[in-house]
């Protein structure tokens, strides 16, 4: 008996320190399986995160000039790297080769016509819907900094949160001590070159809401004319050979045949070095901006879309400027990079896009509807690798600008082989291109038997586009 009891208390002194020991190791694991869950919805939390939208506009770029689109010279490293990293649109157009018109196609969606502000005269209506004014209400914080330039007044822009811009020079702005509204407070700028001083803003807006999915909007200036580069880049071109440029790029071609308000005046050869140079200083604002991501950490989780409002001429078919419905005024350079999304990395579509397929875009990127008012499709199916047909033609409108710009109202539908183009209330008669065969529009098909074979299909395409346009 006393043997029994002696091993009963040996026995449940062994199973006392064994319960310790397992409690501890049970406590363990149960910790250990919290953590797991715990980090584990960490991770998840961070890849359901709304990705951070980058939107960088430019002025006037044209669309073959960088140096990875083949340009001989011009220096635009951070261009080119997002290239090779991202997605390259090859057959990106405005809808309105315009400031105006086509800044506020990029920003509801929609086409001239709709939207209301048709030249660079008629005033912004503030019952327009921004795609930010949308993103705000989907958990976004907003920002647009830099160049607004629609006529009227400054709107007080709903859903923004922070609202950065200028009306100096008629809302042009200018190159150097442009004078800011800081959230509807004018500040002077002494001293600051604006390219520089509106990413200045955009960095420190992406450091304030880097925890935030955000949507920032930076709208530049540059290679808007005047041609004024920052003093270390005035130069940088000089000595630089422009043979590449069309035979009608004279050295006074910006002054003869009605081009003299083009903005190009005197040596257009100088001019086109500074214009040039004005790129290589966006290109600079423009790696500033990707870099910061980069530091941060939120580069992956960010989409940087860099584009422009319309094309330029540099003396194609003897023009300067834009407003023409040629191919030089209608592409524009379209650049996305979205390590996220992006599957492969470096790759080129030919899919057809335009300015009004951005706010669609941000809009199901963000995972919110995109409203029936809007003319433009969503691009990220293609972002994100899907093989599918946009659109195979677009119809571009051109309303008459103000004196003394002398070109007329303008009605065009381009497809992916030809272009055809009328001219409203003008002796100018209508015309026709193979795109393919002419890129540079030389060849006016009209009244040549290539040209009668699909001259009824696209006359029937445009009828249509100006019944939408005139009757909704």
């Amino acid at each position: 008996m006393k043997r029994f009891c002696a091993n009963r208390e040996q026995m449940d002194s062994q199973w006392r320190g064994l319960s310790k020991q397992s409690v501890k190791v049970l406590f363990i694991l149960v910790l250990v399986g919290i953590s797991f869950h715990f980090f584990t919805g960490i991770v998840q939390a961070e890849s359901k995160k709304k990705p951070n939208v980058v939107f960088i506009m430019s002025d006037d770029h044209r669309w073959n000039h960088m140096g990875f689109m083949g340009h001989p010279w011009i220096q635009t490293p951070n261009m080119d790297r997002m290239a090779k990293e991202g997605l390259v649109f090859n057959n990106a157009f405005c809808t309105t080769s315009l400031c105006s018109p086509s800044r506020a196609s990029f920003v509801t969606g929609q086409y001239a016509h709709k939207h209301g502000v048709t030249n660079n005269i008629t005033p912004w209506d503030n019952k327009n819907v921004t795609v930010l004014e949308l993103m705000k209400k989907g958990g976004y914080k907003t920002a647009f900094i830099g160049k607004w330039h629609m006529p009227g007044h400054l709107p007080k822009l709903r859903g923004v949160d922070r609202f950065i811009t200028f009306t100096a020079k008629t809302g042009q702005g200018q190159h150097f001590d442009c004078p800011l509204i800081i959230d509807g407070v004018e500040t002077q700028r002494k001293g600051k070159y604006l390219g520089e001083d509106l990413t200045d803003f955009a960095i420190e807006f992406i450091n304030k809401e880097k925890d935030n999915p955000f949507c920032l909007y930076l709208s530049h200036k540059a290679p808007h004319g005047p041609f004024k580069p920052p003093p270390e880049l005035k130069e940088l071109y000089k000595d630089k050979n422009i043979d590449h440029l069309p035979k009608w790029a004279h050295r006074y071609a910006g002054m003869c045949d009605g081009e003299i308000y083009g903005g190009v005046l005197w040596n257009a050869e100088a001019q086109y070095k500074k214009y040039c140079s004005l790129i290589t200083s966006l290109d600079q604002q423009v790696g500033r901006v990707v870099d910061e991501l980069e530091r941060l950490g939120i580069a992956d989780n960010t989409i940087v879309i860099y584009s422009t409002d319309n094309g330029y001429f540099f003396g194609d078919k003897g023009h300067f400027d834009k407003r023409w419905a040629y191919e030089p005024s209608l592409r524009i350079p379209f650049i996305v990079k979205y390590p996220a999304g992006i599957k492969k990395s470096g790759i080129r579509s030919d899919e057809m896009i335009l300015n009004v397929d951005l706010a669609p875009t941000l809009l199901d990127l963000a995972g919110l509807p995109v409203p029936d008012n809007m003319d433009g499709k969503s691009i990220l199916p293609i972002i994100e690798g899907k093989e599918i047909t946009l659109r195979d033609a677009f119809h571009y409108e051109f309303f008459k600008d103000f004196p003394p710009y002398t070109v007329p109202g303008i009605d065009a539908v381009r497809t992916n082989e030809f272009l055809y183009i009328e001219y409203n209330e003008s002796r100018m008669k209508p015309e026709l291109y193979n795109i393919i065969k002419d890129p540079e529009n030389i060849h006016n098909l009209m009244e040549t038997p290539e040209g009668a074979k699909v001259l009824p299909g696209l006359k029937i395409q445009l009828e249509e586009y100006k019944r939408r346009k005139h009757h909704g």
